[in-house]
């Protein structure tokens, strides 16, 4: 790798961890550069920083773009592109969030959905049934806090986040106060 060792260390990490989220290292590592560079990158800026081929910076920046994670940008005087990645980490973490939910979350609802059309055959059937309802519902449970959250501005995602911990104490005053629907009394 061509790069400063705090660029490099980072590159590498991300790259690492990328195999860890189901990504190609090289498409870690690619996402990473763009993320820290301080200008637009076109492919062979990219093939020189990482030393890959160009054939792997060409699949990864496709791979990227499908994730909506990078921008094309086209600079003056310039018939290549360049590209960026998102700057607001919010902005990542929603679209991270929203494919991830797409690729992996819908797919499992509605397999769960289909079954629980099903009509059972036997009891073996009926208890995997009811077990597949219990989790349908804490998934869609989940997303639908999840879609409410994605609405959210940053400052109050922020603001929540913040809470940690404190939400719990607001959900027992809430309940106390029996101003929460659908809240068992403890």
């Amino acid at each position: 790798m061509n790069l400063p060792p705090l660029i490099q260390a980072f590159v590498l990490h991300f790259g690492e961890m990328g195999s860890r989220w189901g990504i190609n290292r090289t498409v870690g590592q690619i996402y990473a550069l763009l993320y820290v560079a301080d200008r637009p990158l076109h492919a062979d800026d990219i093939v020189e920083a990482l030393g890959v081929s160009r054939s792997n910076v060409s699949m990864g920046l496709k791979e990227l773009d499908t994730w909506r994670l990078i921008r094309r940008k086209h600079l003056p005087d310039d018939r290549r592109d360049h590209f960026t990645a998102l700057e607001d980490p919010w902005a990542i973490i929603r679209t991270l969030a929203e494919e991830r939910r797409k690729r992996e979350v819908d797919p499992t609802l509605t397999v769960l959905r289909d079954l629980m059309l099903r009509e059972p055959a036997n009891g073996a059937e009926r208890h995997a049934q009811a077990r597949l309802g219990e989790m349908t519902e804490a998934i869609e449970l989940l997303t639908s806090w999840a879609d409410q959250v994605q609405r959210l501005p940053d400052e109050r995602i922020v603001d929540l986040l913040r809470l940690g911990g404190g939400v719990a104490k607001v959900l027992e005053v809430g309940a106390k106060l029996k101003l929460l629907p659908g809240r068992k009394e403890a």
